[in-house]
């Protein structure tokens, strides 16, 4: 799912990210309603609110990063510096009680980085819009990368409680839009199916599933599958002719998803 975020984002142009966010986490906040309803309602009782806040800032400060850094720079290139997450994840996750970073966690980082250089040294001169553009692009990896490794302390907290974290963000997305934005809707269909798609796939169920595999799962193993979601993502691009094939993206790519692998077979292989 994640490795069409990316080309559906891009597809949504020319909404503003504050209505993007606004209109995909309604949309996926309306799944969780029907997720939660499983359960039942009462099983959101008694979560700290806190808990709802973190997820609140975590989910809306990372696609309003991630959303105007494609509006300002949408490219391939962006999409391989946001996809930086599942790298920080495994180095991150070295400061979870039991783990520990080891030498080939920082050798993977710097081939990881080495091929963000290789993007951001390759890339045309189109101003400062892109450039802010791939600035946007890197701290949402970041912002991304630590809500996911903390939402491993918050193992205790049901997975519905992501419903309030879409339903939060989206209001707060409203607000955001209706203070700073002009109102732009989707210019045709294509458009409003590029918005469906985000908040059934996503910025939807994507989450759900997310969250039971930080809490419940290997984080590690989760970490190296992660990493083919940079390549996908890119490979998806190019199959639709927004981005175009070159060496610069191959390299990248391979460097990226390369070193991330490195450090998280050395988290798998520890002990």
């Amino acid at each position: 799912m994640w490795s069409l975020l990316a080309l559906f984002t891009i597809g949504s142009a020319p909404v503003p990210p504050f209505l993007l966010n606004a209109l995909c986490f309604g949309i996926g906040g309306l799944i969780g309603l029907a997720w939660t309803a499983r359960q039942g309602f009462g099983v959101l009782r008694g979560i700290d609110w806190r808990v709802y806040a973190f997820g609140t800032i975590g989910l809306f400060g990372y696609h309003f990063l991630y959303f105007t850094a494609f509006r300002l720079s949408p490219t391939a290139e962006t999409g391989l510096i946001a996809y930086l997450w599942p790298l920080f994840i495994v180095l991150f996750s070295g400061l979870l009680p039991g783990e520990k970073l080891r030498a080939p966690h920082v050798i993977g980082a710097l081939i990881a980085f080495a091929g963000a250089a290789v993007i951001v040294l390759g890339r045309d001169d189109n101003g400062a819009g892109s450039a802010v553009g791939l600035t946007l692009a890197f701290l949402c990896a970041l912002t991304w990368a630590g809500y996911s490794v903390l939402s491993r302390r918050l193992g205790n907290v049901p997975t519905e409680s992501v419903t309030v974290f879409c339903l939060a963000t989206a209001t707060l997305s409203v607000l955001a839009h209706l203070a700073l934005e002009e109102t732009v809707w989707p210019a045709d269909a294509m458009g409003w199916g590029a918005v469906l798609a985000l908040g059934v796939g996503p910025v939807g169920a994507a989450f759900f599933t997310w969250d039971i595999g930080m809490k419940r799962g290997d984080i590690q193993l989760l970490g190296v599958a992660s990493y083919a979601a940079p390549l996908l993502s890119t490979l998806a691009l190019v199959a639709v002719g927004i981005a175009q094939p070159s060496w610069a993206i191959a390299i990248a790519a391979v460097l990226i998803t390369g070193g991330a692998a490195l450090a998280a077979r050395a988290s798998a292989n520890r002990g």
